[in-house]
């Protein structure tokens, strides 16, 4: 086969979409959720426990993370 003849296909398959794969329908985005207010007052709440829970080196004490999650769901329970 000549380069030309070569050219020429690879041109042809441009043309024509050249694309073998089939695309999969494409999906609008839906809205982002809005988040709960209890979730608010957890993540806040999270936040101010976190650091008594942790090392100076930034990691977890021993089943502190565990600890941290239980104590800011008791604080944001209280919080208003």
């Amino acid at each position: 086969m000549h380069i030309d003849k070569v050219i020429e296909l690879l041109q042809a398959a441009k043309e024509s979409g050249g694309s073998s794969k089939k695309t999969a329908p494409t999906r609008s985005k839906s809205a982002k959720r809005k988040p709960s207010a209890y979730s608010k007052k957890y993540s806040k709440a999270f936040k101010a426990v976190k650091s008594k829970h942790m090392k100076k080196s930034g990691g977890w004490k021993k089943d502190g993370y565990k600890k941290a999650v239980k104590a800011a769901h008791a604080k944001a329970k209280r919080m208003k």
